[in-house]
């Protein structure tokens, strides 16, 4: 499946609406300036999203993952190669000597952002195709990027497609690099598309 440049526009557009409110949340839970970048949407059959990410992302990977259920149902993810992980969690707790791992405080703390931006994005997608959404408490995995997407397969056959969004998060003069991965049902996809292309033309006549 292809994205037009329309579809893909308004995709972004409602991307970056939960962006903000994600950079604006985390800037006040932390007292310091926080920004997303705009974020890059493109989608890939599920089964590809193994070589396509690889080519990004090392084999270890931080992820908060997060279940959501409803008229629109899937798997959300935020993707951190470890290293940007500790960066991210140790910027956010203002230490001042950088981790080696990723302790208790350091996990408690990466899969509160995963939370705020994933409750973000479904929330928007949820307001716009004006249907409840049920969120999963999140869950942060460490493991290499092939058992994680494996595992995504398997627990679930009819996710056919994922979103993957790139961004990074910059915060005192560092930029850490992550992908948020969406990944839906056909029915679910189609219904989404569908509702961000209508979104977005009402948007053009306000």
């Amino acid at each position: 499946m292809e994205l037009s440049e329309q579809q893909k526009d308004a995709l972004s557009e409602l991307i970056n609406i939960a962006f903000s409110r994600t950079a604006a949340s985390l800037s006040e839970l932390t007292g310091r300036r926080v920004l997303l970048d705009a974020p890059n949407v493109a989608i890939y059959p599920v089964g590809e999203l193994a070589s396509t990410l690889s080519k990004f992302l090392p084999a270890e990977v931080a992820t908060v993952h997060q279940v959501f259920t409803g008229q629109v149902a899937g798997d959300a993810l935020l993707l951190l190669n470890y290293d940007g992980a500790i960066t991210l969690t140790d910027l956010l707790t203002d230490e001042q000597i950088r981790s080696e791992r990723l302790n208790v405080s350091a996990r408690e703390v990466l899969t509160e952002v995963g939370n705020i931006l994933l409750n973000a994005c479904l929330g928007v997608f949820g307001n716009l195709l004006k249907v409840h959404v049920t969120f999963s408490v999140p869950r942060l995995h460490l493991e290499t990027l092939d058992a994680l997407l494996r595992s995504l397969v398997v627990a679930s056959e009819s996710l056919r497609y994922a979103l993957v969004v790139y961004t990074a998060f910059h915060m005192r003069d560092s930029a850490i690099k992550g992908y948020l991965v969406i990944a839906l049902n056909v029915s679910s996809l189609d219904r989404l598309i569908q509702e961000a292309e209508q979104w977005e033309e009402r948007q053009g006549h306000n």
